[in-house]
């Protein structure tokens, strides 16, 4: 439940965990992300490319969007979000290690998909030094337990409950995302999610667009090979 905090209560919709093609494995370009972001009547995305933050802060100044920086960090424990951070955190480190380093950035530290059979997942290493749970992941496997067992650690916790669509190709945006009470700054949402003032709310992308990305991330992977082929054999060529 969403507690009041004023007179008038300011629900943004907030798609949490959006990858662009600054992810190897994502296809979205900053065009397309804003598109379908306004299309599905989100308020606004946090970008949390894999271990890599310049391309989310490009994004964040380019776009008269609201878009909140952040990266998906992989632990030694687990991915880990981190929310408006404005250095890069390391991979590599302890789940404990990469909250702390998180926090000293002035970040928000979500656990995120940490119930997912296919990525990879905190599960029990979730603690209440996380700030938030991703409860519902729109790309997670199989979904109906991700959500519950996503549940059964934030209570757990005692921490705050988000969710994000892990969205790698423009129409999967949207598919989950988090009601926050806040207005429409990228800090007053951070501060609005740390003190609990969001939920949840999402569903599954559906199998056909699963399937679809898949081709497509393949197809680019092939491209990219191709080129890479040809720039090794022109260059053999000089």
């Amino acid at each position: 439940m969403i507690p009041h905090t004023g007179f008038e209560i300011l629900r943004l919709k907030i798609d949490l965990h959006v990858h662009t093609y600054y992810s190897i494995d994502s296809l979205i370009t900053p065009e397309e992300l804003v598109f379908y972001a306004r299309k599905r009547g989100l308020d606004g995305v946090a970008v949390a490319d894999h271990d890599r933050l310049d391309g989310a802060l490009k994004i964040s100044r380019e776009s008269d969007f609201l878009i909140i920086p952040g990266m998906e960090i992989t632990s030694l424990d687990g991915h880990i979000i981190g929310l408006n951070v404005q250095k890069p955190i390391p991979r590599g480190l302890t789940a404990e290690e990469t909250v702390d380093r998180i926090h000293l950035a002035g970040g928000l530290a979500i656990a995120c998909h940490p119930a997912n059979f296919f990525k990879a997942s905190l599960s029990n290493q979730v603690s209440s030094r996380f700030d938030a749970v991703e409860v519902i992941n729109s790309s997670a496997i199989p979904f109906a337990y991700a959500v519950k067992q996503g549940e059964r650690i934030a209570s757990h916790s005692s921490i705050a409950r988000v969710a994000g669509s892990d969205a790698h190709y423009g129409p999967e945006i949207g598919y989950a995302y988090t009601v926050v009470d806040a207005e429409p700054s990228v800090d007053e949402i951070v501060n609005a999610i740390r003190k609990g003032f969001c939920q949840p709310f999402g569903k599954a992308i559906p199998l056909a667009s699963r399937l679809k990305r898949k081709f497509l991330v393949l197809r680019k992977r092939s491209k990219s090979a191709e080129k890479d082929t040809d720039d090794t054999g022109k260059r053999s060529d000089l």
